[in-house]
Order: structure tokens, then sequence, then C-alpha cells
């Protein structure tokens, strides 16, 4: 229910932001301003993107828990999105997403909604034990063999 009110008011909050906006500024101001937020969001989120991919690379490498950087980049990713459709309120949220304190509340507040009953990391009774035939052997081979069936040159489908 709630999504199918967001997908009728978040239209009509836009259209009523660009004619306010777009009557007092001018269109092309209100254009300009829209393309602008479009290309300084893309600017700003690869780069906190690239450094919320690093945080979560660090994470798995020290072995901390990676719920925090995933949020983050879930955030950063949907803050994107809501950066380049066009429009005020849109680029609005999208903004407040790409601050960190802001994304640190909203991570904190869904934390707080939601209830882990179980984590496991590492060997545990769910992994499957590994004997001898579970072992893999990655390499690579050439086949040197000659074929005496096999005609030198193009194959009988690709002649013509």
């Amino acid at each position: 229910m709630w999504l199918l009110i967001a997908f009728i008011a978040v239209p009509m909050i836009e259209i009523a932001l660009f004619i306010q906006v777009g009557g007092f500024i001018g269109i092309w101001w209100t254009l300009l301003i829209v393309l602008t937020t479009a290309v300084a969001g893309s600017y700003l989120v690869r780069n906190q993107g690239l450094r919320e991919i690093a945080n979560l690379q660090r994470s798995f490498s020290e072995l901390d828990d990676p719920t925090e950087p995933l949020a983050n980049g879930a955030m950063i990713l949907f803050a994107g999105a809501l950066l380049l459709t066009p429009g005020f309120f849109t680029d609005t949220l999208g903004l407040a997403l790409l601050v960190p304190g802001v994304r640190r509340a909203a991570f904190l507040w869904a934390k707080s909604k939601v209830k882990v009953q179980s984590f496991s990391m590492g060997d545990g009774p769910a992994q499957r034990p590994q004997g001898p035939r579970d072992r893999v052997i990655d390499a690579e081979f050439e086949d040197v063999t000659p074929n005496k069936d096999r005609p030198e040159g193009p194959s009988e489908w690709t002649r013509h």
C-alpha cells in the first residue's frame, strides 16, 4: 500500500515543484539545475561508492561485520537512482542519502527494526565435511595429440 502511495505522490510532488520553480526562475534555469544535480550526483555517487567498496573489502579482510558497509553501499546506489531521476524532490532525497550522518541515522533506524535470529561465520555444523574426492585442482591444458580424422582448414559448415 505504501509503495502505491509513493508511486502516486512522488510524481505529483515533482510536477508541483517543477511548476513552482520553473515559474519563479524560468524553464532554462530549472532544466540547468536538474541537469547539474544529475551530473554532480553521478560524480558524488561514484566517489562515495568506491570508498564504500573499499570499506566493505576491509571489513571482509579483517573479518568484521559487513552489515554497515553493505547498507551504506545500498543507500548510495539508491541515492544515485534518485539523483538521476529528474526532479527536485528526488534530488533532495538523493543528496540527503549522500551525507554520511543521514546514512548512519537511516542504518541505525533500520537496524533497530530488524531482529537477527542467528549468525555464524567460518566452519560450523552447516559446513559439509570435505573428503579426498572434494579437492579441486585448477589447471590449464592444451591437447597436442594429432587428429588424423579431422581435415585441415575450415569445416564443411563454414565453406562457401
